[in-house]
C-alpha cells in the first residue's frame, strides 16, 4: 500500500480548499473597517493609520540623516 493515494490526495485538496475559504473569511472579519451606521472608520482603524504614518515619517527622517553631505576636512 502506498503512502500517497487518490483518496488521500482528494482529502488533502478538500482540506486546503475549505481551509483557504475559512481563513479568508476570518481575515476579512479581523480587518478594521468603516462603521456602517456612522460612515466613519472605527477607532482601531484610525489608530492603525496614525501609527503607520508615524512609522513612515520616522523611517524617512532616519534615512535622510544617514547620508553624509560634503567633504570632511
Amino acid at each position: 500500500m502506498s503512502v500517497f493515494s487518490r483518496r488521500n490526495a482528494a482529502v488533502g485538496w478538500l482540506a486546503l480548499f475549505v481551509g483557504k475559504r475559512v481563513l479568508k473569511r476570518k481575515a476579512k472579519q479581523a480587518l478594521p473597517a468603516i462603521d456602517a451606521a456612522s460612515k466613519r472608520p472605527n477607532k482601531s482603524a484610525v489608530a492603525l493609520l496614525l501609527a503607520s504614518i508615524a512609522g513612515v515619517l520616522t523611517f524617512r527622517r532616519r534615512r535622510s540623516g544617514d547620508e553624509e553631505t560634503g567633504e570632511e576636512s
